[in-house]
């Protein structure tokens, strides 16, 4: 095992008839456009910031116009860092990336893609995709693979989640996609012309290929010669692929998929995980020659 992961002021002029913007990107103009805030509203922000030489953000605070959640909202618009609104996308609030990106919680995701993009993911196609793997169900794997791909995608990576949990899948869930076809169709052949992968609207560089239909045969499936196959085609599309997986200890299919992968993240839960299954799922993986890349403590 390598580690453990433990995880400017607007420059606008706004009149009552247009809005002159230096800057095609600036803070009002981003609120006018989404609709959180009036032409009106702007220029009496404005006046408040010139008055008290405070930031647009806090003289829209302070006027009682904005709140700060519309503040975060308009900062991850300006940056390009793609963030959801509640209520207004079928993506589950507990992929919690996606919704508030300065949360305790996204911070520490954000913090966990750093120490991964020095670990395993460097660019090559060999090291582009990463099994999640926990030895029992209810560890939050299934909560990190989500977020983790959110926060990828929200550097500009094209990013591809794979739900390979064929027993109890539940990125579809997360995600608010159908799962008629999804990764079971893909490994027995019969894909069709339907597509599989689905892009996440409001996420641009997401997709999630979701699990499919149930089968009898899970481990079957996974361990047949075009799951390795699907991911060396995938890694030459896609800049980091997060494959979510059945928990080790009930089912043997987390071993495999690593295996597939080339490397492994081990997530543990707080007060919940036994550390001798922790090792028990190093151990399998490094006996197969996949690389553990590290393991997460999940206190959420």
């Amino acid at each position: 095992m390598k580690g453990v992961l433990n995880s400017s002021n607007v420059v606008s002029t706004v009149s009552s008839t247009n809005v002159v913007v230096q800057g095609e990107r600036s803070i009002g103009t981003l609120l006018i456009q989404s609709g959180r805030l009036t032409l009106d509203g702007a220029e009496a922000i404005l006046q408040l910031q010139r008055e008290k030489g405070l930031r647009f953000g806090d003289a829209a605070v302070e006027l009682g116009l904005l709140t700060p959640a519309d503040i975060e909202f308009a900062l991850s618009r300006q940056f390009d860092h793609s963030y959801l609104v509640p209520g207004e996308s079928p993506v589950s609030q507990a992929v919690i990336s996606a919704y508030s990106p300065m949360s305790p919680q996204a911070r520490a995701i954000g913090a966990l893609r750093s120490q991964l993009m020095l670990r395993w993911f460097d660019g090559a196609p060999s090291s582009r995709a990463l099994a999640v793997v926990s030895a029992e169900r209810g560890e939050g794997r299934s909560y990190i693979a989500a977020n983790l791909a959110v926060a990828f995608s929200q550097m500009g990576q094209k990013t591809l989640l794979i739900d390979a949990d064929l027993r109890h899948p539940i990125q579809h869930l997360l995600f608010g996609i159908t799962n008629r076809h999804g990764l079971s169709a893909v490994l027995t052949g019969r894909g069709g012309n339907d597509p599989v992968i689905q892009p996440i609207d409001g996420l641009p560089h997401l997709s999630v290929l979701p699990a499919g239909v149930i089968p009898p045969n899970p481990l079957e499936l996974l361990a047949r010669p075009l799951f390795p196959q699907l991911l060396r085609e995938l890694s030459q599309e896609f800049d980091a692929i997060l494959i979510d997986s059945p928990s080790s200890g009930d089912y043997p299919d987390a071993q495999t998929i690593a295996v597939r992968a080339g490397a492994a993240l081990v997530v543990a839960r707080k007060n919940t995980t036994r550390m001798w299954k922790v090792r028990g799922i190093s151990e399998s993986v490094n006996h197969a020659s996949a690389t553990i890349v590290g393991a997460v403590f999940n206190v959420f």
